[in-house]
Formats: C-alpha cells, sequence, structure tokens
C-alpha cells in the first residue's frame, strides 16, 4: 500500500488531458496540481521547482529547474521538447505509449478509404448515379489485400499496423535501423537502402520519432524512390518528412498522394489557429489532411493515464519503472 505523500504536478494543457479522474488511480494520499504551461500564476513557479512528479511534454533552459522532481513523466510516446540535461541527477525521464492501436486504425483506415469508395459510392447514388455498380468494367476497384505495406521503423505503432496489415493479406516490409526479425514481416531493409524500401511498398507508413538522426530522413530522393501511384502516410513525427520535398512531390504528382497527421507547425497560446505548414498543402487535391489526431482516443487517454500511475506506484515501491528514457542516479 502506498502510504508516502507525492506532489504530483500537471504541467500545461497538454498534461492536463489526463488529469480527469486521475487522483483515482493514486489514492487521496498525494498532492496533485495543475499548472499552466507559462507557470506564470502566483505559487506556480514554487509547486513546479518543488514537484516530486511532473507530467509534462516541454522543459527547456527558458523554464525554472524542477529541483525536487524524481520521475518526470510524459504523457505522450514524443519527448523531443523535453530536454533531459536540465534534469536534476535523482529524476528519471518516462514516457507512455498505449496508442497503437488508436494509429493503427487510423491507418487502415485511411488506406482502405483508397480503395472502398463508400462515401463516393454514397453521394452519386443519392444523385441517382450507379457509379460503382458491379458488371460495369469502369466500376472495377482495387483491393488493400494486393498491396505492400512499408514501414520505416518497426516500433509500438508499426508492430500494431503490421499485424492489421497481415489480416487483410497485405504484404509487410519495414525499414529499420535495427534488424527486424518477424513473422509480421515479408522482407526487411536497413535504413542504408531506404531508397530500395521506398521503392517496394505500394504505401509507406512513417512512424518514426523526431531525432537529429531522423529530421529529414524522407527526403527528396527517398520520394522520387517511390512508386509513381504510391502513397505516403506519416503518423511519426512531421519533419521526419522533408517540408519541400513533400510538398513538391504532392504538387508536381510525383506520388499518388499522401495522408498526413503529424505537421511542421502547431497551434500555441498565442496562436490557436494556424496553417500546418509554411507551404500551402491545403490546395492539393491529392492529400488528405488531419490535425495530429491518429492516436487521440479515450483508450489512449485511459491507457496512458494507468502507464503514468503504474510508474508513481513502482516509484515509491523502489521497482524498475516503465518506459525509462534517462535513468536516476544516486
Amino acid at each position: 500500500m502506498m502510504t508516502a505523500s507525492l506532489k504530483i504536478a500537471f504541467h500545461g494543457q497538454n498534461a492536463t488531458n489526463f488529469r480527469q479522474d486521475f487522483a483515482a488511480l493514486m489514492g487521496p494520499e498525494h498532492q496533485i496540481i495543475d499548472l499552466s504551461d507559462s507557470l506564470a500564476l502566483p505559487g506556480e513557479r514554487e509547486h513546479y521547482e518543488t514537484a516530486d512528479v511532473i507530467v509534462g511534454i516541454k522543459l527547456d533552459a527558458a523554464m525554472p529547474r524542477p529541483k525536487g522532481v524524481r520521475l518526470y513523466h510524459a504523457p505522450g510516446a514524443g519527448t523531443d521538447a523535453i530536454d533531459a540535461s536540465l534534469l536534476p541527477a535523482q529524476s528519471a525521464l518516462c514516457n507512455c505509449f498505449g496508442h497503437e492501436s488508436a494509429i493503427a486504425e487510423y491507418v487502415m483506415t485511411a488506406l482502405l478509404m483508397r480503395h472502398v469508395p463508400l462515401a463516393q459510392a454514397d453521394a452519386d447514388l443519392r444523385q441517382q448515379r450507379w457509379t460503382y455498380w458491379a458488371g460495369r468494367p469502369t466500376a472495377l476497384r482495387t483491393e488493400l489485400g494486393a498491396q505492400t505495406l512499408g514501414l520505416l521503423g518497426f516500433g509500438h505503432i508499426s508492430k500494431a499496423i503490421a499485424a492489421r496489415a497481415k489480416a487483410f493479406g497485405m504484404r509487410v516490409h519495414v525499414a529499420n535501423r535495427s534488424p527486424v526479425v518477424s513473422p509480421l514481416v515479408d522482407q526487411a531493409f536497413s535504413l542504408t537502402e531506404l531508397n530500395a524500401f521506398m521503392s517496394s511498398a505500394d504505401a509507406v507508413v512513417v512512424s518514426l520519432p523526431l531525432t537529429e538522426a531522423t529530421q529529414g530522413l524522407v527526403n527528396a530522393d527517398a520520394l522520387s524512390a517511390m512508386k509513381p501511384d504510391a502513397v505516403l502516410l506519416n503518423v511519426g513525427r512531421g519533419p521526419v518528412i522533408e517540408e519541400r520535398a513533400l510538398y513538391q512531390a504532392l504538387s508536381k504528382r510525383q506520388i499518388g498522394g499522401a495522408i498526413i497527421d503529424t505537421w511542421y507547425q502547431y497551434p500555441s497560446a498565442d496562436q490557436p489557429e494556424c496553417s500546418p505548414s509554411r507551404f500551402d498543402f491545403a490546395a492539393l487535391d491529392n492529400l488528405v489532411m488531419t490535425p495530429h489526431m491518429s492516436g487521440w482516443t479515450a483508450g489512449t487517454v485511459r491507457r496512458r493515464q494507468q502507464t503514468i500511475a503504474d510508474n508513481i506506484a513502482r516509484l515509491l515501491a523502489n521497482q524498475p519503472l516503465l518506459n525509462v528514457l534517462k535513468a536516476a542516479t544516486p
């Protein structure tokens, strides 16, 4: 039973998405507080500096130092805005997954929409147009199961996508930094074989995190290697695909199309609405644009809340933490 009392701070608007009902997972002995993104309200800076646990997505040199923190927990997978060097030695940095099922459903939906035109068939029939009537040679459509799916990266997300793709009968190719051996994978490539991988698939899904090594990895050369009718999906981080190269490949119809969920510009407190890129992607008709929604479900929130709560319990019990990105040192 947990008896020690911890100060648990949810820092910023993103973190507070995971705040509702969190106290029920922890018990009444803990102090759980909500802090604004700016940490400018009375007492917020002190709470941040003295919190035992911080749930948040951003830590940089312009912010107060969380001197007392023992566990800094990202409520998602991405930690590219958290400077781990600013955490005290006694603090661990952990992240959450739990979004892979939701993202896999998003990817399979996006792919199926290109082969099963339900919305267009419905719209046409309402106008008495039998566009996709069986028996018409012009109504023939393609099948997802006849396609090869390329997965750039083979982490939690790609493994969930691969399992669903195989259920549809797809071939699955993977490009990954480390070797891949899996019954779900028909062919594996190293990242040094990126162009060969890109040319092998009918659809390529990017799910890589953003690091120095992955930024701009999918560049003009990689896009040029794709089949002219292939589709590109990004559910990882926007800048893994080079922004200008993606825009040019789509605007010149160099590839068959794209479904993009992760972007290059995002809303902020100062600008709550904004374009997702400096380029006019919205003017392109061979692109489906979504607002970083692929993993955002009620199930994702519940699973991530449980991961955070489990790690706090492990911290109190001096047990190994889950999803450790930076270990605490004595």
